[in-house]
């Protein structure tokens, strides 16, 4: 005796279309021979609940069954009319299963034919740009090369006056059904290679590809603050699409050239200036040069080598918000080489009149040293 299909999908009899795709979905997971390997009472239950569901979410089988029970979808005795069940037990299931799982247990088991449209390769180009030009932005004309319509078959790959032929060996669905273990599943036409169409006749200007290789002007607008390894990307400005598929996009990576002067860290800019020993000791005021030209700089008496002086606001434009970075100046004091007798007789001078007294840091070194080692 068959076992009630409400009850074998363990739902009520008011159960709507949604409550049982869901309660199958669940079940047919559980009982799927593919989870079960070898095991009969599961490939049973298995077989019960898609036959189960196979009259239930049809309205006219479910309203006659609802009336007359099993006896109303028995029609020829295999439990549906017209045929029911193939001789492996499971008929139009593929269709069902399709529904429900798509690709979950492999190819689609439904065989429908799809769409031989295919978006275009999104492209890569580097472009390289001033130092200046990354901090304040610009506009940039560049060229890309990439791959364009067929103007002669306008995309089509068919030479003119021809018709692409059905495929023979999938009917045009691009896919052929073979046997696999339990159930019949489809995979790509080898011949046509899924497109379904076979074209004997190809335009002799793509050979049949429906593109060539072309190239396009475009306008690259570059926002201020960018550096290099930044990415723009401009939607739909990569290789055109096959078949009348969407083109890809273009992704325009920048790359900032050095600076002969300017050292950019983050948002901030720092260039190092060279000033004399005499300067850093005596102070000075000197001519520095900013991202916005050039500026005053007051040296402080006793400047070290490497002291760092800001001027705010000045450094570049934060990218993803308001307000700019840092212009810094980094003074590196030099010593002074090739003396002449004169200045090497001032200098011992100047060292024997100063001594340590009037040197803190080389005073506070050195008596550290000597605490450390005794």
């Amino acid at each position: 005796m068959k076992r009630d299909y409400y009850e074998v999908l363990q739902v009520h009899r008011n159960a709507s279309e949604l409550e049982l795709k869901k309660t199958y979905r669940k079940l047919a997971f559980q009982y799927h021979p593919d989870k079960n390997p070898g095991d009969k009472e599961a490939e049973e239950k298995f077989k019960e609940l898609t036959e189960a569901y196979e009259v239930l979410s049809d309205s006219q089988k479910r309203a006659a069954y609802d009336q007359f029970g099993h006896a109303g979808v028995n029609g020829n005795g295999s439990g549906f009319p017209g045929g029911g069940f193939s001789s492996d037990g499971f008929g139009n299931f593929g269709d069902i299963f399709s529904d429900l799982f798509g690709d979950v247990f492999g190819a689609s088991a439904g065989g429908r034919s799809r769409s031989s449209a295919r978006s275009g390769e999104s492209l890569r180009y580097t472009l390289d740009i001033e130092f200046e030009e990354a901090v304040f932005g610009t506009e940039a004309k560049i060229r890309v090369p990439r791959q364009v319509s067929c103007p002669e078959c306008s995309g089509s790959g068919l030479a003119a006056g021809s018709q692409p032929e059905t495929c023979g060996t999938c009917q045009g669905r691009g896919q052929v059904r073979f046997q696999q273990g339990f159930f019949s599943v489809n995979q790509t036409c080898p011949t046509c290679h899924g497109e379904g169409a076979i074209i004997r006749n190809p335009c002799q200007n793509c050979k049949g590809t429906g593109r060539i290789a072309g190239e396009k002007n475009l306008s690259v607008k570059i926002p201020a603050g960018v550096e290099s390894g930044s990415r723009l990307k401009m939607v739909g400005e990569g290789s055109t699409g096959l078949k009348g598929g969407p083109p890809g996009d273009l992704y325009v990576v920048i790359n900032v050239k050095d600076h002969p002067i300017f050292v950019r860290e983050g948002d901030d800019i720092i260039c190092r200036v060279p000033i004399s020993f005499s300067q850093a000791s005596l102070g000075d005021e000197i001519m520095v040069p900013t991202l916005e030209g050039k500026q005053t700089l007051k040296i402080a008496p006793g400047t070290q080598s490497g002291h760092l002086y800001h001027f705010k606001n000045q450094g570049v434009p934060h990218l993803r918000g308001y307000g700019r970075g840092e212009q810094n100046i980094q003074v590196v004091v030099e010593t002074p080489t090739n003396l002449s007798e004169r200045q090497r007789e001032l200098l011992e001078e100047f060292a024997r009149e100063c001594g340590e007294e009037t040197q803190p840091q080389h005073k506070s070194f050195f008596s550290k040293m000597k605490e450390m080692l005794g």
